[in-house]
């Protein structure tokens, strides 16, 4: 039985952050953009124009908090305010990839917990809900006081490997012990087992790890993250499968962010794909062949119906 879904007084807008992701999105909610005018004046400022009625609508606006993120962020603010002034019916931000996810604990003496600052500005603007991809910290869900649905690309990123890649003899690999869970659930999706690099100190960018608990040797290694932004800890994990004797070495992962010299040290690597999603936009030069990218904008377009028609979310997990 094919469901109903209606799309009937909802807008959807994208602002600066993806847009090729935004219009996927509302191709899938069957929609067009929502009109908008995005001005920045010389000294940095914003302002933000809405061109159309949205009286009585549920106003859905789609940002990935990337870089220049700062910018992406204030923006995400100026865009809620506007909405919240023209007596829309409500107020649903999407955010494909939510930056800062990293400041999310108080680790050391302080440190601003900036992925809950956000939260509550968010709340103070005047939202309704949030959609979220894979967050990188899963207490953020409950930094809102707002219903979140933090949706996961794991299922989408393993059946496209199934469908494009020879996964017979692989082993789904976790960079560290704190990526073990992740690692254990996309190896369930595939069917196959696990290995955990030893990496005893994570965060040291000089520490290099040599150890491996499991067997890698000629085996297709996939290493398993949530993101990916100077690649790293990517590469160093691909340096250590490949001594180890791996045949073919993977990176799946739904965030490429891609900062600094990223792309060129996966370029150097051993590593022979990165399968990405498109939660955050890729610029053409940074689209080299070893880049494989999955998109996201049917699971969230998805998502955003059954928001809109008051139905389960939670379908899209199972």
């Amino acid at each position: 039985m094919v469901e109903s879904m209606d799309n009937k007084n909802m807008k959807i807008f994208s602002l600066s952050s993806n847009r090729p992701l935004a219009e996927k999105i509302a191709q899938t909610c069957g929609l067009k953009l929502g009109e908008a005018t995005i001005n920045r004046f010389s000294d940095g400022e914003i302002q933000i124009k809405i061109d159309e009625s949205i009286r009585g609508d549920a106003v859905y606006i789609i940002q990935s908090l990337s870089e220049p993120i700062n910018a992406n962020i204030m923006e995400l603010f100026i865009m809620i305010d506007a909405v919240r002034r023209t007596s829309a019916k409500s107020i649903n931000v999407i955010i494909p990839y939510y930056g800062y996810a990293r400041h999310s604990a108080k680790k050391r003496e302080r440190k601003a917990i900036i992925a809950k600052l956000i939260a509550r500005v968010l709340e103070r603007a005047g939202i309704d809900r949030v959609l979220t991809l894979d967050l990188h910290a899963a207490q953020i869900q409950g930094f809102f006081n707002k219903p979140v649905d933090n949706l996961k690309a794991d299922k989408l990123m393993a059946n496209h490997m199934l469908e494009n890649y020879d996964l017979d003899n692989a082993v789904v690999v976790s960079p560290d012990h704190g990526g073990v869970g992740r690692a254990r659930g996309f190896a369930g999706l595939i069917d196959a087992p696990i290995a955990i690099i030893d990496n005893r100190d994570p965060e040291n960018d000089a520490h290099i790890p040599t150890f491996i608990i499991g067997d890698v040797k000629d085996k297709v290694a996939i290493v398993a993250d949530d993101m990916i932004d100077t690649a790293s800890r990517a590469v160093k994990a691909a340096n250590v499968l490949a001594k180890n004797g791996a045949s073919a070495i993977y990176l799946v992962t739904t965030h490429g962010v891609f900062a600094g010299d990223a792309i060129k040290r996966i370029e150097e690597s051993p590593i022979k794909k990165v399968i990405v999603s498109d939660s955050v936009y890729i610029s053409d030069e940074k689209k080299i062949d070893k880049l494989d990218i999955v998109s996201v904008a049917d699971l969230m377009g998805k998502a955003i119906l059954r928001i809109h028609n008051n139905k389960s979310v939670g379908k899209l997990f199972r």
